[in-house]
């Protein structure tokens, strides 16, 4: 794999700062009341000038989007101040404009009309609009396709029309919400390539660039500064400048080093096994959620580590060889953490003896550790405990989700559950009748002995 796709020549360093466009101060943001609230936001404070492309970075449920959405003005936040050009900001921003995951095209428009829609508010004429819509299909290479309908066109395609119509605008900061994630590999490189060549030329009038994105590399290719946030609740780890010029190259050491220190940041270090653990509902302290990884999942990794990697692995290098994004490999890596099956430190991961012992061990052994060590787990003693003591040893699904609500959004709930009965089955303490949609525990079904380490 090559450098980002860039037409221009020269190389281009970062500017100097212009003027302050956006300040976030304490900023906070909370859904629902009483004991339904969720935390998505604390304590968010950022700044973003003109001449800056800002990336913000981290797992899903950090609160990326949310806080794209309060700078954009669709989203007022709970408490804390939101200030664009030293002003308060009060209701949609009007300097802004979003590009989202989905195409959002109005299928019985062509493109050219699907551009000009945009125009229209903004008092232009007729032949001003066609004029400003045909020259920005142009210049994001969709010249001839103006009369096309989306349905005619590939996904890349389609999501240049959402640029060329969020761009029409002429928004001073541009938003951009995971505007690549839904395309192929290959459409994805070209548009931005195409992007970065726009924005660098100063071919269009933006000031700021806002992506909201999940991949590292993709940040660490495209952005000036990557803001890095954590989940539970979304909070800001770390700011990052990249002071690379463009183009960038991912075989470039600096390139890789700089990927590597953001890897580092986002796993963080493995906690002493009582922070790991956390707590369960009802005790005292944060209930600890559990990472949504597939059992498939958690045994591939280990394997894949032992098998090829004598003593540890770069956590950026491990997500390379599986082809996995950071959405995807940060809840494997956090599982085997919690079931002390693997360690992370300096953005290494290596295996624990426990993990040696279970990436070799045949199926039936494996499920022995894996039962072992998540009974240790809050969440699903908590479980096993409920049933433990109901009169027939089963209590329905509404009862465990209505508990965790407490804590979690309801969906989230949901998807505790879903893992901790995943999990739970695999290892046989306890079962799910998906009939009645109740939680069981099958006669003859003792708690496993403890695994050591």
């Amino acid at each position: 794999m090559g450098a980002v796709a860039m037409p221009h020549k020269a190389t281009t360093a970062k500017a100097p700062l212009g003027e302050e466009l956006v300040r976030l101060t304490g900023v906070n943001q909370t859904y629902g009341r009483g004991t339904r609230a969720t935390e998505a936001l604390r304590d968010i404070n950022l700044t973003i000038h003109a001449g800056e492309f800002v990336a913000l970075l981290g797992p899903s449920g950090c609160g990326k989007s949310t806080l794209l959405r309060i700078i954009a003005g669709l989203l007022r936040p709970t408490s804390g101040e939101v200030m664009y050009r030293g002003k308060p900001l009060d209701g949609i921003n009007p300097y802004t404009t979003i590009v989202f995951q989905a195409y959002a095209l109005f299928p019985w428009l062509t493109v050219q009309e699907n551009v000009e829609v945009v125009l229209k508010p903004l008092g232009l004429s007729p032949l001003q609009r066609t004029k400003r819509a045909l020259n920005l299909l142009d210049r994001v290479g969709l010249d001839g396709f103006e009369l096309a309908y989306p349905r005619e066109l590939s996904g890349g395609m389609r999501q240049k029309v959402g640029f060329a119509r969020a761009m029409a605008v002429e928004p001073e900061l541009l938003c951009l919400d995971e505007p690549f994630s839904t395309l192929d590999v290959l459409s994805a490189e070209s548009l931005r390539g195409e992007l970065m060549e726009l924005w660098i030329s100063g071919a269009i009038p933006t000031k700021a660039i806002l992506m909201v994105s999940h991949s590292i590399e993709e940040t660490v290719l495209m952005a000036d500064r990557v803001v890095v946030l954590d989940k539970a609740p979304g909070h800001i780890m770390a700011d990052v400048p990249v002071t690379l010029p463009h183009p960038r190259s991912r075989k470039d050491r600096a390139l890789l080093q700089l990927i590597d220190q953001i890897y580092a940041t986002v796993v963080g270090r493995t906690q002493t096994e009582a922070e790991e653990l956390g707590s369960a509902p009802g005790e005292p302290g944060r209930t600890r959620p559990l990472p949504h990884a597939q059992i498939s999942a958690i045994s591939g990794l280990l394997e894949r580590v032992n098998e090829e990697f004598a003593d540890k692995i770069d956590v950026y290098r491990l997500a390379e060889t599986l082809g996995e994004s950071l959405n995807d490999i940060l809840p494997i890596i956090e599982a085997t953490e919690l079931l002390g099956l693997a360690r992370v430190d300096a953005g290494d991961l290596s295996l624990t003896p426990l993990g040696q012992t279970f990436a070799e061990a045949r199926i039936q052994a494996r499920k022995e550790i894996f039962a072992a060590r998540i009974r240790r787990v809050p969440l699903i003693r908590w479980i096993r405990t409920m049933l433990d003591r109901a009169p027939d040893k089963r209590l329905t699904w509404e009862v465990f989700t209505t508990a965790l609500s407490l804590e979690l959004s309801p969906d989230e709930a949901e998807r505790q559950l879903e893992t901790a009965v995943n999990w739970a089955r695999y290892a046989e303490l306890f079962s799910y009748d998906g009939d009645d949609n109740v939680l069981f525990i099958e006669q003859d079904t003792p708690l496993p002995q403890e695994a050591g380490e």
